[in-house]
């Protein structure tokens, strides 16, 4: 009764009716009506229901508006994210059903409230929740809910693979891989155009070339990267690889050599400064002539197609190796920035084989069509010796491999990048892709072409890497 009285006391009061005195007694008569009883009864519970609706309303529109963050992706990237319920004050929700996620790569884990997936589709995509909270009628409609996720296309995708012009003057093959023998050991190598030039359909400008001369017992390794900017550095390189083998093959037999086997024989029993000598002087030498008869060459053969010979221009490192019965004498030059790196056996030790054109030369990078590197005061730093019992790997490789992976030449000089870089090798890496230097692996050169095709933002540069393992 109390109720309803205040009920009505108010309900007048907002219709400026006021109960005078006078008219108290018909008014407590008025609200004992058993009818007006009702009647507020049902008002009250009208608005009550009014409320609920309401609130429900308002709350599944808060639902419904709230912002979810949820990271950006990358097709054929990993993804994983939560939609935490708790975090996001969605206690209320009762049931629930995550849709749209069809032919996108991902999925959702009701346990543990995870999206992931490898997406496959780029673009905003809508991922629907339909869902409905407490106090909805079991008949009601699912409400609705878009979170949007940003996947961003693979990077990859992005790049254009244009063949080349065969037909052009000097033309290359595009990709370039081959597994042999050096020495008694294996070799395997693999050339591969940039990115940056299949995008436009330029050519690869890196190059390499070896050979074993088995005559003599010697085998040497080249490998040249062109210069960007010259415009027939394609060719500046396969001169730079093939001319150096032209020149060992008419050099090796000369009688100079068998004298070095006689140094080095006695160098290995008694070292001394004498022999040290001998042997340094022999290094330098010997493969001045060669480094010099190639810059002479590809000078001759500009002058020949009435060409500068700085359209030429290419770095150039070779490696000039025989085995003996005490071991491994490695004679190696670099002109450039591309770095030769010698592991021994147990890879504990590396010794980088050259000084590149990045650090102690400075000033950019130097090529073999550069007749002032013949002049320079620091041209006997170009050559390197070595005489190791065995060893593990020698490697050479041009800065689309070295950039990547080393990133600045102090770390060349680290072990520990070395191992890191073999475990790279080795299948550690963000793609799986492995190189298997088993012996009888017959597939290796085709696996380390693939796995040049690795991905490193902003190193798009042709990528060639020599191994001799």
């Amino acid at each position: 009764m109390e109720e309803t009285k205040r009920y009505l006391q108010s309900f007048l009061f907002q219709n400026k009716i006021d109960i005078p005195k006078s008219k108290q007694v018909l008014f407590e008569d008025f609200i004992a009506n058993e009818t007006n009883i009702t009647a507020v009864k049902i008002i009250k519970e009208k608005q009550q229901l009014i409320m609920q609706n309401w609130n429900l309303k308002n709350r599944i529109d808060d639902i419904t508006n709230q912002s979810v963050f949820l990271p950006n992706g990358t097709v054929n990237k990993a993804y994983e994210a939560k939609i935490d319920f708790i975090q996001l004050v969605w206690n209320d929700i009762i049931a629930y059903e995550i849709q749209n996620l069809e032919e996108t790569g991902l999925s959702f884990d009701r346990e543990k409230e995870l999206l992931s997936g490898n997406p496959q589709i780029s673009g905003d995509l809508k991922i629907k929740m339909l869902f409905k909270i407490d106090g909805e009628a079991e008949e009601t409609p699912f409400n609705e809910k878009i979170f949007t996720i940003i996947i961003n296309p693979d990077p990859k995708s992005l790049w254009k693979n244009v063949e080349s012009d065969k037909t052009a003057p000097f033309s290359k093959e595009d990709n370039v891989k081959i597994k042999s023998t050096f020495l008694d050991k294996k070799i395997v190598v693999a050339s591969k155009r940039g990115r940056s030039h299949a995008n436009v359909g330029s050519f690869r400008e890196d190059d390499f070339a070896f050979r074993n001369f088995e005559k003599n017992g010697w085998s040497v390794l080249a490998v040249s990267d062109g210069a960007g900017s010259a415009t027939l550095s394609r060719k500046g390189s396969k001169l730079s690889c093939d001319t150096l083998i032209e020149y060992f093959q008419e050099n090796l037999d000369k009688e100079n050599l068998k004298e070095f086997d006689e140094i080095l024989f006695h160098h290995y029993h008694k070292t001394d400064a004498d022999s040290s000598k001998k042997i340094s002087h022999f290094t330098y030498n010997t493969l001045l002539k060669a480094a010099h008869f190639v810059n002479q060459k590809i000078e001759e053969f500009a002058v020949e197609n009435n060409e500068e010979v700085k359209k030429f221009h290419a770095t150039l490192i070779f490696a000039l190796v025989k085995k003996y019965d005490f071991g491994y004498a490695i004679l190696t030059f670099g002109v450039g920035d591309c770095p030769i790196g010698l592991l021994n056996k147990d890879l504990t030790e590396i010794n980088l084989m050259n000084v590149i054109d990045v650090g102690e030369f400075g000033g950019g990078t130097r090529f073999i069509t550069m007749p002032e590197i013949f002049q320079s005061d620091k041209l006997s730093s170009r050559f390197g010796f070595k005489l190791v019992d065995d060893f593990s790997y020698l490697m050479l490789m041009t800065d689309g491999i070295y950039d990547p992976k080393f990133v600045v030449e102090a770390n060349l000089e680290k072990i520990e990048k070395w191992k890191e870089f073999l475990s790279d090798l080795n299948g550690n890496n963000e793609d799986g892709s492995k190189v298997d230097f088993e012996n009888e692996n017959a597939d290796i050169a085709s696996q380390l072409s693939t796995w040049m095709d690795f991905w490193s933002p902003g190193n798009h540069d042709d990528r060639t890497l020599a191994i001799i393992y």
